[in-house]
């Protein structure tokens, strides 16, 4: 039986956003194809009508998953995105937050065309807090951008890495969210 453009559509959909939920809160390895497909409530042979392979979605999830945080933060205040991004129910969401956060250390150990999509995601999202610095607060650096990201990202990475009730866990986020918000603050008074 032969499915319309919309409904092949529909199901890749279905698919990109499963997958990228599944990859944010298992990592790349942690989950398989027929889990994904059953989960996106669609036959394991339909997979390959839609990819050549797992690495293909990997890629294209990955890309969407980057879009989305992209998405997620358009049209806040780079203060308010920081407090945001840096809040416990970011830590906790794994599944519906920053594609960052959750897989940049599956992404090193995968081919090159994945850590090309990365590449790309982060340097979308440097430019999105570059510019918001820029456009909020009056000046902005790529490299003051690349620190607050990095030093952002990291933070949710080691709080997840503390077991939920532990202290460490909030005190990693409460910490440099504070230290993201003076770095932006002063660097809009040294001009």
């Amino acid at each position: 039986m032969r499915i319309t453009k919309e409904k092949k559509q529909e199901n890749y959909e279905r698919i990109i956003a499963t997958a990228s939920e599944l990859f944010r809160e298992r990592g790349f390895d942690g989950v398989g194809v027929a889990e994904l497909m059953e989960r996106a409530g669609l036959t394991h042979g339909g997979f390959y009508n839609h990819f050549r392979s797992k690495e293909d979605l990997i890629a294209e999830s990955t890309e969407n998953g980057l879009s989305e945080t992209l998405k997620r933060y358009a049209g806040h205040d780079v203060l308010a995105v920081m407090e945001l991004y840096l809040a416990r129910e970011h830590r906790d969401g794994r599944g519906q937050g920053c594609t960052a956060a959750a897989l940049s250390c599956d992404a090193a150990r995968q081919p090159e065309e994945t850590k090309a999509v990365f590449a790309a995601g982060i340097d979308k999202l440097v430019r999105a807090v570059e510019g918001g610095i820029a456009q909020h607060h009056g000046a902005g650096g790529r490299a003051q951008a690349i620190a607050i990201l990095a030093q952002a990202v990291g933070a949710i990475v080691l709080s997840r890495a503390c077991p939920d009730d532990s202290p460490l866990a909030d005190e990693l986020l409460d910490a440099c969210r504070a230290d993201c918000r003076d770095a932006i603050e002063n660097r809009t008074r040294e001009r």
